[in-house]
Order: structure tokens, then sequence, then C-alpha cells
């Protein structure tokens, strides 16, 4: 097999498509999990403030 064939597989064929946003989607989840369990393993003491925001806050004080 030779790098014309890859080349065809990958970049002309659904299925080589297909492969190509798997793997895409695949690597940058094992990289966002990595950067996550860094992320906490800093910040494990870390207490809420009232300066601290989250993106799925559902603890509306009104």
């Amino acid at each position: 097999m030779d790098f014309s064939e890859i080349y065809h597989f990958l970049f002309e064929t659904f299925y080589g498509i297909g492969c190509l946003i798997g793997l895409g989607l695949l690597i940058s989840l094992i990289f966002c999990v990595v950067l996550e369990r860094k992320t906490r393993s800093i910040y494990k003491n870390h207490e809420k403030t009232e300066d601290d925001w989250s993106l799925f806050d559902d603890d509306e004080e009104e």
C-alpha cells in the first residue's frame, strides 16, 4: 500500500473522511480529559467565592 492509496482513501472517500472526523473527535476528547484532570489536580482545594462564576449556574440568587 503506497501513499497515493492512503491519500485517496482518507480524502476522497466517504469512509476515509468519516475516519478523519472520528479520529479528530477522539483525539480532542482525550486531550480535553487530560487537561481537565490536570486542572482539577492543581485546583483541588479551591473553594467557591462570590467572584466565581459557572457556565451552568443554576443557583440564581434573586
